[in-house]
This record gives C-alpha cells, structure tokens and sequence, in this order.
C-alpha cells in the first residue's frame, strides 16, 4: 500500500514537472514565432486588400494612370495580371521580408531555407503572368537551387 502511495505521488509530480516545460517550451515557440504570426496576417490582409481593389476597380485605375501607362505608346500592354498574380507577388515578397527579417535579428533567427523557396515560388507565380512562365520558371529553379546550395555551405562552415 506504501507502495502505491509513493508511486502516485512520484508520477503527479511528474505529471507536474512536465506540464511546467511543456508550458514553457510553448511559450518560447510562441515567442520566438511570434514573427510567422505576423507575416501569416500581412498575407491576410495583402490578400483582402488586393480582393477589394480589383473588385472595386481601384487597381484598373492605378494601371491607367502609373509610370507605364504614360511611357508605352497606348495600343501596347505591358501586362494585365490577375488577382491571384498580384496575391501571389505580394505574398512572396512578405515572405521575402521575413526572410530578411530573420537573417538580421537574433531574437527570429531560424531554419530559412523553406521560407526562401516558398518565397521564389509566389514571386514565380505572381511574375508569370507580367513576363511569361517560358521566363519566370527557369529563374525560380536557379534561386532555389542557389538557396539549397548556400544553405549546405552554410551549415558545412557552422
């Protein structure tokens, strides 16, 4: 009986011990990723924002009256992207943001290389349509291949 008194005693503090550094262990990643929830709602909003001008036709207008419009002569497009085109840019180039953002400050520092490649991805999409797939997807593979290459350098000096 002293037995299983001592053994229920041992496991709860147990229990307890471990809940601690679970708890603790959450809020570290929750600290640390902090920097993911803000990108993750940037895109959110890029996203709604991109939505809401095409929908309302504020994006037309900006095409109208931008840099473009007034250089090329009238009957030449220089491209008419999509919604998804325009989400897709704005997202990698957030996810381009964090990447730098992670790079230069200790607190975020971690793992980049997925960060990096969905980043060239989105770019990737969001360009097609502006330059062409025939040019934009060759460009996406060399900066992943680049990405892995100086990631393997950089862990063989670390």
């Amino acid at each position: 009986m002293a037995e299983k008194k001592y053994s229920e005693k041992d496991e709860k503090q147990f229990d307890e011990k471990d809940e601690k550094e679970l708890l603790k262990h959450d809020e570290k990643v929750e600290q640390r990723d902090a920097l993911s929830s803000i990108v993750w709602a940037a895109i959110l909003i890029w996203a709604g924002i991109a939505f809401l001008s095409v929908n309302m036709g504020w994006f037309d207008t900006f095409l109208g009256s931008s840099f473009f419009a007034r250089i090329l002569p009238e009957n030449m497009a220089v491209f008419d992207p999509g919604v998804w085109s325009i989400i897709m840019l704005g997202a990698g180039v957030i996810l381009l943001a964090e990447v730098v953002a992670r790079l230069l400050i200790p607190a975020f520092h971690r793992h980049i290389g997925g960060s990096l490649i969905i980043a060239a991805v989105f770019i990737g999409v969001g360009l097609g349509s502006f330059f062409g797939w025939d040019l934009i997807w060759p460009f996406i593979l060399i900066a992943v291949g680049v990405s892995i290459l100086l990631g393997g350098i950089a862990r063989r000096h670390s």
